[in-house]
């Protein structure tokens, strides 16, 4: 007797095991299913880092508004936790970025030979960074009032100059600019000022003249054209294209007429900007970031006038810091089309 009904017991906890076994399994398998399938779909929002900073400059310069304004795409774009370090610009932003203080970083295209040719501000060669685009061209606004009867670069020499942060980009071409028209520091007084700082010396009297390495136009010197006389000094073209023989970094340039009250086009030199980043950077994160950088160029030129010039036909040409295979995948893509 006892054992009859242990069997039907036993049968039926069996049978309701194996329904609840059924059940269970089948909507887990849906989920699962389902949850690769939205893992496969979202693939290409995602990036294999979780964190990316990006080295800029000072902060009311068009490196941090540009790179403020890539950051919180790519926070828009892939969900990382992205963000902007100011930085005193070049030299320090490729320093950080050596050193994996931050992972993307923009610098001026001298500075990144430098880097790579280990001169100047590096000891050594630089190995680990590599380039994702050729940017906009920084432009050599070299600055003074018309009182003070400067007009050429020539004429700095006894002067007074703030030649922006001591390792920044602008000091380094300020530097390199001046020893090619034979202006050494030992023939001017320096002022390491950045762009507030030199404003500010300008407006008090206690500079005669500032270099403003920057995209066009630089906010400081917005500023600043508001409550002096400015004058931009000009820069001599024929000596500029002896100086880009072995500087060929430097490229001749024009400051529009009207860009600071200028009534006609100033004859300058400017520099490419380089978007630099780790060389540990996955291709496929190089990958992402270059064509999201595209994807999203008219919100960049929203944010500043400078990145206009930047321009996917240009992006490659130029590089002084070995392409990064992402980007170069990118760019190889782009152009089968």
């Amino acid at each position: 007797m006892l054992n009859s009904l242990k069997s039907p017991l036993l049968l039926s906890a069996m049978l309701s095991a194996i329904l609840g076994l059924t059940a269970c399994s089948s909507p887990s398998s849906e989920n699962s299913e389902s949850a690769a399938a939205d893992s496969s779909a979202t693939d290409e929002n995602k990036l294999d880092t979780k964190f990316l900073t990006i080295a800029t400059g000072g902060a009311s310069g068009p490196y941090n508004i540009i790179g403020t304004s890539l950051s919180e795409v790519y926070v828009k774009t892939f969900g990382v936790n992205s963000k902007t370090q100011t930085t005193g610009a070049s030299v320090e932003n490729v320093n950080l970025l050596t050193q994996g203080k931050v992972d993307m970083a923009l610098a001026l295209s001298d500075v990144v030979t430098d880097a790579v040719e280990g001169k100047n501000n590096f000891d050594k060669p630089i190995t680990n960074i590599q380039q994702l685009a050729v940017l906009y061209p920084n432009v050599v606004q070299i600055v003074t009032t018309k009182k003070s009867g400067i007009k050429n670069i020539e004429d700095l020499k006894g002067k007074r100059i703030a030649v922006g942060d001591q390792g920044s980009g602008t000091e380094v071409n300020a530097r390199t600019l001046l020893e090619g028209f034979g202006i050494t520091y030992d023939d001017i007084t320096v002022d390491y000022l950045g762009f507030s700082e030199a404003a500010d010396g300008m407006k008090a009297g206690k500079i005669e003249a500032a270099f403003f390495s920057s995209g066009l136009p630089n906010s400081s010197l917005m500023e600043l054209e508001q409550g002096l006389d400015l004058q931009l000094v000009t820069i001599n073209q024929d000596k500029l294209k002896e100086i880009i023989q072995s500087k060929p970094y430097f490229k001749t340039f024009e400051i529009p007429a009207g860009t600071y009250g200028n009534d006609a086009a100033i004859p300058t030199a400017a520099i490419m900007n380089a978007l630099l980043v780790n060389s540990d950077l996955s291709e496929a994160d190089g990958y992402k970031l270059t064509k999201t950088l595209f994807d999203n160029l008219d919100g960049l030129k929203t944010a500043h006038q400078a990145a206009n010039d930047i321009s996917l036909e240009t992006a490659s040409e130029g590089m002084v810091a070995p392409i990064h295979p992402g980007a170069k995948k990118y760019y190889d893509e782009q152009a089968a089309k």
